[in-house]
């Protein structure tokens, strides 16, 4: 299942969820410019998660990074998805605050369940993740045109936002009990506390922050 667009209105523009998106893509190309050879995987290891040998100051600079264009474009599509929604209660500083705190939570997690992984961690997801738990306590009621593919057959409908943000949080829970004792390399390269840490700490979070009242000029 693949959102589409959320059924929600927007009052303000999406400043902060904007420039997130265009910071992950500029060091996406840097990536690409570095190639597939020592200076990425160097790179990648320098600024990426690597919990058996921390730096703290990769808890945030992994979450620019990105391993693939799947990856990166994914993770931009539920940003933008989802982000837009959340920027708009909270308002940009509050909203920047929150992504990246989400991040970081996101992070500790993953170092606490893998405290002796060589394995670097990159990507944005776990602060999405947190976007998305925020967006379940705020919007459980916004329909999401989702597109829906099922082997060959392809449609879109409109899903309640709490189903869908709870299925994918399930898929997460589950995954990632299931890959205790695996290493992240033999669970398919998915850090799913991670995931689960974020999506919990944005819950909560979104709890703590009081939402601020929409402006009344719409924006799409």
């Amino acid at each position: 299942m693949i959102p589409l667009r959320s059924s929600e209105r927007h009052y303000t523009p999406a400043t902060v969820t904007l420039l997130l998106i265009v910071a992950n893509v500029l060091v996406f190309l840097y990536e690409l410019s570095l190639g597939n050879g020592h200076q990425l995987n160097r790179f990648i290891a320098t600024y990426g998660i690597v919990p058996d040998r921390l730096r703290l100051s990769s808890v945030i600079t992994s979450m620019f990074i990105h391993g693939g264009f799947l990856h990166i474009l994914g993770n931009m599509w539920f940003l933008w998805i989802f982000g837009r929604g959340v920027e708009d209660i909270l308002g940009h500083a509050k909203y920047l605050f929150f992504y990246f705190a989400c991040g970081i939570a996101a992070g500790l997690v993953h170092i606490l369940v893998n405290a002796n992984s060589p394995i670097p961690t990159v990507g944005a997801s776990g602060a999405i993740a947190g976007v998305m738990g925020a967006y379940l306590i705020r919007f459980p009621r916004a329909r999401i045109v989702t597109l829906v593919i099922i082997v060959f057959f392809i449609t879109t409908l409109d899903i309640p936002a709490a189903f869908l943000l709870l299925y994918w949080f399930a898929i997460q829970f589950f995954s990632g009990v299931g890959s205790v004792g695996y290493s992240q390399a033999s669970s398919g390269d998915v850090a799913w506390f991670a995931h689960i840490g974020g999506f919990l700490a944005g819950m909560g979070l979104v709890l703590l922050l009081a939402p601020r009242q929409p402006r009344y000029q719409q924006w799409s």
